[in-house]
């Protein structure tokens, strides 16, 4: 496997930290795409105007773009959802528009997405040929991909990487979840029955750099376990990995109630999306069962 350059945005977030891990444990180098210009070794990026030295990128191979403002950050309200939908489209339109000038291009663009894209779909099984659900992340998600889409047109093969909840015991979700749960609080939310796509962090780094260095990947690929979990099997799984009764469920009212938007389209929707394109290139999982990667993470 050749060894590559690859320019990493978000790289010292919850993903790209281990992502820069697993991708210089397989030999690769890893250059930094920053906001900041105290960040050792960086490519100056600013998400309205690109690039400030673009003439960087032409000694990299690959970009995977994971910046983007947190979704979960603050309750939903007309500037959250601006700034939620312009730091992904607008940033990458930035990045694709940047590209342009250069006389050498990376090959290879990632960029995350979600499995928001697919909306509240029930029990029906989501594949990377599933249509567009709706909603304001669906919405989103569509934007996001059309404007990284976009550095085809360069012949730069462009992968849309669609994460489900990542789970960790150093952020995201899963940390916001641990304490109720530690306190004995936790039980499920809504009816339970709504499927949550989930992936361990190890896994989603490994899959990550895998599109990187997989060329014959391209367009959607859902970053998800292949065994994606009700709700109430989520909770009760954490229950039993955390030793904690899960007596105390959230009706979807009072979920609304307390986090409003969000809460319908975070929490209380049911998308059961498999990872189909990974699976066909030959990824293994290594965390693929959720007691497994809850007990790793918790350990």
């Amino acid at each position: 496997m050749a060894k590559q350059t690859v320019a990493v945005s978000g790289a010292s977030g919850l993903v790209g930290t281990r992502l820069t891990a697993v991708l210089r444990e397989a030999g690769h180098t890893v250059v930094p795409v920053s906001r900041r210009s105290s960040e050792s070794n960086a490519i100056l990026w600013d998400p309205v105007r690109g690039f400030l030295n673009p003439e960087r990128l032409e000694s990299v191979d690959a970009i995977v773009h994971l910046a983007g403002e947190n979704i979960a950050g603050a309750r939903w309200n007309s500037d959250v959802k601006k700034r939620i939908r312009d730091s992904r489209v607008a940033g990458t339109k930035s990045i694709v528009d940047s590209l342009r000038s250069l006389s050498r291009r990376p090959s290879t663009l990632v960029c995350a997405s979600a499995t928001g894209f697919y909306g509240n779909r029930g029990d029906e099984v989501l594949d990377e040929s599933s249509a567009q659900g709706t909603g304001f992340l669906a919405d989103v998600c569509r934007d996001w991909e059309q404007a990284a889409l976009g550095a085809r047109e360069l012949g730069i093969r462009v992968v849309c990487g669609r994460i489900g909840v990542v789970l960790s015991s150093k952020g995201g979700a899963l940390q916001k979840m641990l304490l109720p749960f530690k306190m004995g609080a936790g039980g499920i939310v809504g009816s339970g029955r709504q499927y949550w796509s989930w992936i361990g962090l190890s896994d989603l780094a490994r899959a990550l750099a895998f599109c990187v260095e997989t060329t014959g990947i391209s367009g959607p690929v859902n970053l998800v376990s292949p065994h994606t979990v009700t709700n109430f099997d989520f909770t009760k799984t954490l229950g039993s990995v955390l030793r904690r009764p899960t007596i105390f469920p959230m009706p979807g009212f009072v979920a609304k109630i307390v986090l409003g938007e969000m809460a319908e389209e975070l929490l209380l929707s049911s998308t059961r999306v498999t990872p189909a394109v990974l699976r066909k290139a030959g990824f293994q999982f290594t965390e693929a069962d959720l007691k497994v990667c809850l007990g790793n993470e918790l350990k």
